[in-house]
């Protein structure tokens, strides 16, 4: 009796062992006396055991971080960048069969890659063009991996970190940009007014009754001020009015004495 048990439950655990249950984002790549077969899956599938082998791959999304580069930039300039990256196997076979571990033979390709980019471009291009250089990337990485069966949708630039003293660099070289910007704007500024100052003059000149105008219009402001010492702009022409007088009456008192 217990002869014949022992069979049956032997049976029993090979069939058992036989039966998978694939989940629907699974795949199974099958191989038979080690020869690949096919790839099977969602579902119940049946792998006879010591003859066929099963390996199976996650056909979702991955998000890998990348961990930090460090890498020069083309204006000779050290940061360290990390990155996070979108793949999904669209190939369970190749995946399995073409590379060894897929997902670290990606990650690698990804940390050279980036470095290889990043390093030919100016560390303003890193941070003012990242969506240039996430396609850039994804592009490459995508290309390498189609022979893997991998699907790189995305690449995102995270972090772009400076070193302490790199910062200080840039902040004063930020501040001197600044005060240059701040001395045209002011050179501009005097130019536009010195040139207003010489066509009102070049008007007044042409118009005595407007110079007269002006003068009178500048000592009701003083008088607005109410200061208590005022100080009242004469004319050179009422000097020159004044100055003919004083002669003409010096003259006049000569010849009489």
């Amino acid at each position: 009796m217990i002869e014949l048990l022992f069979p049956g439950i032997l049976l029993g655990i090979l069939i058992l062992s036989a039966i998978n249950i694939l989940k629907e984002y699974e795949r199974a790549v099958i191989f038979t006396l080690g020869r690949f077969t096919g790839v099977s899956g969602p579902g119940l599938i049946i792998v006879i055991p010591f003859i066929q082998t099963m390996t199976r791959v996650d056909m979702r999304i991955v998000v890998m971080d990348i961990p930090p580069q460090d890498v020069i930039s083309k204006d000779n300039i050290s940061v360290k960048v990390n990155a996070v990256l979108y793949f999904k196997v669209i190939q369970a076979d190749k995946a399995i069969i073409n590379v060894e571990e897929f997902y670290s033979a990606t990650c690698q390709l990804a940390q050279t890659t980036l470095r290889s980019v990043l390093g030919q471009h100016e560390l303003d291009d890193m941070l003012s063009e990242r969506e240039k250089l996430n396609s850039h990337i994804q592009r490459i990485i995508d290309e390498a991996t189609d022979a893997w069966g991998i699907k790189v949708t995305n690449v995102e630039l995270k972090d772009i970190d400076l070193g302490e003293s790199m910062v200080r660099v840039i902040a004063k070289q930020a501040e001197a940009e600044r005060n240059r910007r701040a001395k045209v704007i002011h050179a501009e500024g005097e130019l536009q007014a010195s040139e207003k100052l010489l066509e009102a003059a070049q008007t007044l000149s042409k118009e005595p009754q407007a110079l007269q105008l002006r003068y009178l219009q500048t000592l009701n402001n003083i008088a607005d001020e109410k200061n208590s010492t005022i100080v009242f702009p004469i004319p050179l022409e009422f000097l020159g009015a004044f100055k003919q007088s004083l002669s003409k009456f010096l003259n006049k008192n000569n010849k009489d004495t």
